[in-house]
């Protein structure tokens, strides 16, 4: 149905950029907590059995992260900082659509103009990581990953001391697992030094990282083998 006067969009367009806008708009206070209780239960409900919405979740989480860490690194006005923590009161009663979106853009303007300065090296100190611990089969072995939101997927560095070189067909495998069980593989590697991973899975919901010792052996599931152990975490 088209409105009755020039220049304006159909009805049902619209309603779909509204609920897409509203839809943004409460993935963004559950990442900065100001949601109220109820509906932060509902909603991570919804993240849980979604994983375009856990993605989405996890992009907000990120640049929150890049956001606050910039915000504390940069000497901003008094008068900056106080709009942008007034942004962040748990929300009690839900404003009109106008004000929601002219206070979101408040909050951006502020912190685009904060985090501009100190992206570069806010970069480093926020996001998803994980400590490695060691099982029985490498007890000297611990290590430590960061998981970072790329377009193409996670991008997972890890880095693992104690663990012996594997070679001739045997090598180490790490997976993301889910509350459910369900486990991803990320990658092969022989030395736990420096090593590049990549999932197709957000640690929002797969949050446990593990190690685990392989045979080329024509089996693809694991082997069981766990050689680390860790749960990720996200730090803001």
């Amino acid at each position: 149905m088209w409105l009755g006067f020039g220049g304006a969009m159909p009805m049902r367009r619209r309603s779909a950029e509204n609920a897409s806008d509203d839809g943004a708009s409460e993935l963004a206070a559950l990442a900065d907590g100001s949601l109220s209780d109820a509906r932060r239960r509902q909603l991570e409900a919804q993240v849980a059995a979604s994983p375009e919405l856990s993605d989405r979740l996890a992009e907000q989480q990120q640049a929150l992260a890049l956001t606050r860490t910039a915000v504390a690194t940069v000497d901003a006005p008094e008068r900056l900082r106080r709009r942008i923590d007034a942004q962040r009161q748990p929300r009690t009663t839900r404003p009109s659509r106008p004000l929601a979106l002219a206070g979101a853009a408040v909050v951006v303007t502020a912190a685009a103009a904060i985090g501009a300065v100190a992206l570069s090296s806010a970069g480093s100190k926020a996001g998803f990581r994980a400590a490695l611990a060691a099982t029985s089969l490498a007890p000297g072995a611990h290590g430590k990953a960061t998981l970072v939101r790329q377009p193409s997927g996670w991008r997972i560095n890890l880095d693992a001391t104690g663990l012996p070189r594997l070679a001739n067909g045997t090598f180490y495998e790490a997976w993301l697992r889910n509350d459910a069980g369900v486990v991803v593989p990320i990658g092969t590697f022989n030395d736990g030094r420096n090593v590049t991973l990549w999932a197709g899975v957000a640690p929002t919901t797969f949050k446990v990282l593990t190690v685990t010792r392989e045979r080329a052996d024509g089996d693809q599931s694991s082997s069981g083998e766990k050689v680390l152990v860790g749960t990720v975490t996200y730090s803001g």
